[in-house]
């Protein structure tokens, strides 16, 4: 193409110097142009800055389907996905062997999905909504609270700041499921843009592979949408959405292959959900040079579930209101100091009535907790030889008290091709036990809940060291990291107690997990990237009774192989992705009625295989793929599932894939203008 071209290019988004607020600039450059080639990284693994992590970008979340959040760490060896039951198709994050409660979720650096969404918040973000992931490991940054202990995710949407755009997603796979999505955005004059993303899914029908009367995965119904404005002057900006979900998740007993009568009506499990979002973030800048801005976030939510699990009821009711003013300014390149004021307010509504027996009234509670803090941070950066970033916060909450949390960062780069790390700090989290293991009802068990429980408190060490070499002219990464996390405060689940029985309290023994990862990257030969990981992990705790043991359903060690493979200048993509999960511990068995065991003291690796082809046009794609190739299914994954009534019912004792080899296909359009 020759002539005059005029190229606008993007600006790496700017947060006003916290992660805050994004910002685009554009200029403008005359060029003669053969040709313009944009190819965009896939996983990034950060090398400068103080705290350590990856960025999964919008590219490698193509390199699988990528349905909504809790799909979308496929080719992430750091991050596990796991179903909590067979029944209600509640998923929960690992990250350094602990389970995703300790993993403080961010939406644009906003605090999000606590308490009651906590269950099921994964399935909430669509993929395609997605513009990155930003996965921080250890004791995150003390800017956005202290409730990450084992780390922090925060998801980016698409900006409405960006180019105007139309871009449309359709999903259809083999188990009769179909997703919808569409965003798009324009600009309003110079400084104001305006955008929208829509989700809709819809599971048509149920399956039961294995005939044990029970779907395999709930039918799940869910629409949202999601509005936004943004303004970007030279001196202030603004940003504001609101968010809308509704979802319906049915499962249970599939009349196809179980027989309802009148003493032994169907065992039907029902979740209805409703939840709104609303934030608005607003920055001024004072001293563009420096960095210099005063931003404000406030944002609020409300979240309502109405839960049916057999004769079991559990209704849980939270709203929200969170906000947050900060400060922040360079000092020359050396130095650097944030500091803010916080406030989060929860109240919570919960009915419920653990006793399947709809004869019997339902129990109500409620309660409401305000946490108050302050926090600063400090930076010093010696050209990116050294970085430290030390910070401070202290909140206190009406219902346990004060909370001190400090944190410390280091990255030393002896070398261009060699950098390591370490961090220490502390973390907080407040225990909403009838939200975060309303699964369990999902059983015969008897839930017994402490009349008083604690906040949990944990401290968090890493270290590690990422280093870089051209062997035979080829790239090649290969990184180390080790993370220690030990409680001083936990909140437990013992199901070893009795094996009829969930005791949820809180306790101060000996609690912990060791986390040691190894990762190398390789590029063998032009447009083909190879990665292979490995993770060990020790998670042990005291268990009244046992003494200290492993934590049940829990994975002791998971290796993980990808490749990726784009040829023709990326018209064509091949991704593969082979998992090894390795064995742990089940909790304690007990005698079935028939005489068998209910299960094994202990599980065994397994292997799961995904793979897509996506073949890319100009405004378009096609893609077809396949999860679970191996077509490895937990076996028997419902207790007593010939008579949910009875007392060896159990769905939660899940550690593997509930359903088989799986096939699907899709497409995606975009559409840009190009101002």
């Amino acid at each position: 193409m020759k002539g005059q071209t005029i190229v606008s290019i993007i600006a790496s988004l700017l947060f006003c110097g916290n992660g805050i607020m994004a910002q685009e600039t554009t200029d403008s450059l005359n060029h003669e142009l053969e040709e313009v080639v944009v190819r965009m990284p896939r996983g990034l693994r950060k090398m400068t800055g103080a705290i350590n992590g990856d960025i999964i970008s919008a590219t490698e979340l193509k390199r699988a389907a990528c349905c909504n959040l809790g799909e979308s760490f496929t080719t992430n060896p750091s991050v596990d996905v796991n179903y909590t039951d067979a029944a209600t198709g509640a998923r929960q994050i690992r990250l350094l062997g602990l389970s995703g409660s300790y993993v403080q979720m961010l939406t644009e650096n906003i605090p999000n999905f606590r308490g009651a969404a906590a269950p099921y918040g994964l399935g909430y973000i669509p993929g395609p909504w997605m513009q990155s992931i930003q996965v921080s490991k250890g004791a995150s940054s003390v800017k956005n609270g202290y409730e990450s202990i084992t780390g922090q995710i925060n998801v980016e949407m698409k900006k409405p700041q960006l180019d105007p755009s139309v871009s449309v997603n359709a999903y259809y796979d083999m188990m009769n499921k179909l997703e919808l999505n569409a965003d798009g955005n324009m600009h309003f004059g110079e400084n104001w843009s305006g955008g929208a993303l829509a989700h809709f899914e819809n599971g048509f029908s149920s399956h039961d592979a294995n005939d044990d009367g029970f779907s395999d995965m709930p039918r799940i119904r869910q629409f949202s949408i999601m509005p936004r404005v943004a303004y970007l002057g030279t001196k202030y900006v603004f940003q504001a959405s609101a968010k809308f979900l509704t979802e319906r998740r049915l499962s249970g007993q599939d009349t196809h292959h179980a027989t309802e009568t009148h003493s032994s009506p169907l065992y039907k499990i029902r979740i209805d959900t409703r939840r709104w979002e609303a934030m608005t973030k607003n920055a001024y800048m004072f001293d563009r040079v420096n960095d210099g801005n005063v931003a404000l976030i406030v944002a609020a939510s409300g979240h309502y579930q109405d839960a049916l699990y057999g004769l079991r009821v559990c209704d849980i009711d939270q709203n929200e209101v969170y906000a947050s003013l900060m400060f922040e300014r360079k000092w020359s390149d050396l130095h650097a100091l944030s500091t803010g004021l916080s406030m989060n307010y929860d109240h919570f509504n919960n009915r419920y009535r653990f006793i399947a027996d709809e004869s019997l009234p339902t129990d109500h509670d409620g309660y409401n907790e305000l946490v108050a803090g302050a926090y600063a941070q400090y930076t010093l950066n010696l050209n990116d030889l050294l970085v430290v970033m030390a910070g401070v916060r202290y909140d206190r909450s009406n219902r346990y008290g004060n909370m001190f949390t400090p944190r410390m960062h280091l990255r030393y780069n002896p070398l261009t091709n060699l950098s390591l790390h370490a961090s220490a700090g502390r973390g907080f989290r407040s225990p909403h036990p009838l939200a975060e293991y309303s699964y369990m009802l999902a059983s015969s068990r008897t839930i017994e809940i402490a009349p008083k429980l604690s906040q949990e408190s944990a401290w968090n060490f890493g270290t590690g060291g990422n280093f870089t070499c051209y062997p035979g002219g080829r790239k090649l990464d290969f990184a180390v990291e080790y993370y220690y996390t030990t409680f001083t405060n936990q909140l437990m689940l013992n199901l070893d107690r009795d094996p009829h029985a969930a005791y949820i309290y809180s306790s101060t023994g000996k609690s912990y997990s060791h986390a040691l990862q190894t990762e190398i990257t390789f590029e063998p030969i032009n447009e083909l990237t190879l990665t292979a990981a490995w993770r060990l992990t020790d998670v042990k705790a005291e268990y009244d009774g046992h003494g200290l043991q492993q934590k049940p359903l829990t994975s002791r060690h998971k290796g993980l192989f990808t490749a990726g493979y784009a040829p023709g200048m990326g018209l064509w993509q091949f991704d593969v992705s082979c998992a090894i999960n390795g064995g742990g511990r089940m909790p304690t068995s007990y005698k079935l009625s028939s005489g068998e065991m209910s299960w094994k003291s202990s599980y065994s690796s397994f292997v799961q295989l995904n793979a897509q082809i996506t073949r890319n046009f100009r405004h378009w794609a096609l893609y077809i793929g396949g999860e679970n190739l191996t077509n490895f299914r937990q076996p028997n994954p419902i207790i007593g599932a010939s008579n949910p009534w009875g007392p060896d019912f159990d769905a939660t004792m899940i550690y593997g894939p509930l359903q088989g080899a799986m096939v699907y296909a899709g497409f995606r359009f975009n559409f840009t203008k190009y101002l």
